[in-house]
């Protein structure tokens, strides 16, 4: 059996110089949401627009989805070289974001208790003053998605300035994302700017043309819209917290690039599992079967070193 260490890759990849850009991008946006959430919540609830409570609470769930993000890039790097992480603390990050996404489904229920409240008895809404900070809402949040759209090229150049050579990884395609935890930050914010445009509509119908009826509606959409992003999120960390990852193209890959390049050696994989230990990289341990009496374990990595997502692996060797 051999192994290949990953103790390297943790110190030189887990958080470069990329990632301290996008902390400090993405600290500054959620002090800069979670305000703004508060701004609309408050003013939601002393105007009586459900349309900019629902537009609150969705701000809320990306707050606490970007606090997540900067939490998680701290840690990262604060236990860097901890050995009692044996592939690193990426998995902070996926932990609260399941933790998270239980509390919006509750966040959810409540818009739409609230929104059919609203329906059933109707209140007065100061519409100027809550299109008013239904606009300062988005405003900010198109400022936010400037903010982490910057962060995220400073850290595509920084990822490009340090490449190494990989001529046979282009065609696989598998670790062609950058960080998925500033993308994912960038997508919050753009689907709050989504939410607000929902909320200002609302509220310009019901000022304009009398539809006070739109504004509740427009609360149900908003929670939905929560629902929808929060079972996304339940979905995407569930998989990756047990390591549900056997369906990934590069497993498929691994087990055809042994068995098609080691053909000659009657060789064949008898057991294979992958799971991913980072945003974009993943272990891998195989045991394969051979007639070849002195086929080693670096011959067997090598049928798919073009992978470099794969940052450890185990394999053993059983001869017939």
């Amino acid at each position: 059996m051999h192994t290949h260490d990953l103790s390297a890759w943790q110190h030189d990849h887990h958080f470069g110089a990329g990632n301290e850009s996008a902390e400090r991008s993405t600290r500054l946006v959620m002090w800069i949401t979670a305000a703004m959430m508060v701004v609309e919540i408050g003013a939601g609830w002393w105007f009586n627009s459900m349309a900019l409570l629902a537009d609150g609470w969705h701000m809320s769930s990306h707050a606490l989805a970007i606090g997540l993000s900067a939490f998680a890039y701290a840690a990262a790097r604060r236990y860097a070289r901890d050995p009692r992480f044996a592939f690193g603390t990426w998995k902070i990050e996926v932990l609260g974001g399941f933790a998270s996404a239980l509390m919006l489904l509750g966040v959810a229920a409540l818009m739409v208790v609230g929104s059919i409240e609203r329906l059933l008895s109707p209140s007065v809404i100061h519409y100027r003053e809550a299109v008013a900070v239904a606009v300062l809402g988005l405003v900010v949040n198109l400022v936010c998605a400037r903010l982490l759209g910057s962060a995220h090229h400073h850290g595509h150049g920084h990822d490009h300035g340090h490449g190494h050579a990989h001529p046979h990884h282009e065609g696989h395609g598998h670790a062609h994302g950058h960080d998925l935890n500033l993308r994912s930050a960038y997508l919050h914010v753009v689907a709050d700017a989504a939410t607000s445009v929902l909320a200002i509509g609302a509220l310009l119908g019901g000022w304009f043309f009398g539809w006070s009826w739109l504004d509740p509606v427009m609360g149900i959409v908003g929670a939905v819209l929560v629902a929808v992003w929060a079972r996304g999120l339940l979905k995407e960390t569930g998989k990756v917290l047990l390591d549900r990852e056997m369906d990934h193209p590069v497993t498929a890959e691994i087990r055809e690039g042994v068995e098609t390049m080691l053909a000659d050696s009657e060789t064949r994989v008898a057991d294979l599992h992958v799971w991913r230990v980072g945003r974009e990289a993943y272990a891998c341990a195989l045991t394969v079967v051979t007639h070849s009496p002195t086929l080693t374990a670096d011959e067997v990595r090598a049928c798919f070193s073009m992978h470099e997502e794969i940052r450890h692996s185990t394999v053993e060797i059983q001869r017939c």
